[in-house]
């Protein structure tokens, strides 16, 4: 009985961990699989976000929720200015990409680091309290968690496939000569696209500062679980990060019940290694003709 208890709980925790990691990768997914640009200050653009969470609700004593939102909206004006200073001159350059954000990303941490100090911040969490199912504690702030990640699913498949905007971003993803032909501005589009990328991670940012100390690199440690999410998942596939996210998360939340968090994640790991080598374009691609 204890051990069912046990895996229904780690069960439980794997989902609310699921819901921080999509939203931290989601943003990833439509800059890299889209957009075919490897940022490397994702992980950034999220501790941004905390920042803006910290300085909102703790310093000035503002709602939460007026964080979320200036999270999204600072950080996706900061992706603005990435893209056109930075990434516009690299489409199609990978490797340039690449670098140029690994630098990027450096400069960041180090500006953030000699301006906020090396110190932790901490945010309260704005919804306290907590369920209890027989002997599970399910906090209320990781079902918060899982309802804010399945509203921005929802919210991001609405905007690229119900909207006009979204037709012309696949548009241009499948072939942007031809787009340009027909009359779509890919400038516009790039820039959107960046920025609202950009946004998400901030709103990661937000969403995680509760939960994470707020430091200049707690944005690293999402940088190889969201890649990792996104190539499993798919590389343009929404949906298969959604997918992946809950995968890896389960996997190492459960097995990490039954033994350390780093074996754990290196069995994990090396399973993803092996689907990626049988199926390298990911789990949830669609097919092409």
């Amino acid at each position: 009985m204890a051990i069912m208890e046990l895996l229904l709980s780690q069960l439980i925790n794997g989902v609310s961990v699921s819901s921080m990691l999509f939203i931290a990768a989601l943003g990833l997914v439509i800059i890299f699989g889209l957009m075919d640009v490897v940022n490397m200050a994702h992980g950034d653009l999220i501790m941004l976000g905390a920042y803006i969470t910290y300085f909102v609700t703790t310093v000035f004593h503002a709602s939460f929720f007026l964080a979320m939102v200036l999270a999204f909206i600072l950080t996706a004006l900061f992706g603005v200015v990435i893209e056109a200073t930075l990434i516009k001159k690299l489409y199609g350059k990978v490797a340039e990409t690449l670098l140029a954000t690994f630098a990027l990303s450096i400069i960041i941490e180090q500006v953030v680091r000699m301006t906020m100090g090396p110190e932790d911040k901490f945010v309260g969490l704005p919804i306290e309290g907590s369920f209890t199912v027989g002997s599970i504690v399910i906090p209320q702030y990781n079902l918060f968690l899982i309802a804010i990640s399945i509203l921005i699913l929802l919210a991001t498949l609405g905007l690229f496939f119900k909207t006009s905007f979204g037709m012309q971003l696949r548009a241009v993803t499948k072939n942007r000569s031809m787009s340009q032909c027909l009359g779509i501005n890919t400038t516009r589009i790039d820039s959107l696209t960046f920025a609202f990328g950009s946004g998400l991670a901030g709103l990661a940012g937000a969403l995680l500062a509760p939960v994470k100390s707020v430091m200049p690199y707690m944005g690293t440690a999402y940088i190889v679980d969201g890649f990792l999410t996104v190539v499993l998942g798919g590389f343009t596939s929404i949906i298969g990060t959604a997918a992946s996210s809950v995968v890896i998360s389960e996997s190492v939340t459960v097995m990490a019940g039954y033994m350390s968090e780093i074996t754990a994640r290196v069995l994990v790991f090396c399973i993803i290694i092996i689907v990626i080598r049988f199926k390298p374009e990911g789990l949830f691609t669609s097919e092409r003709r």
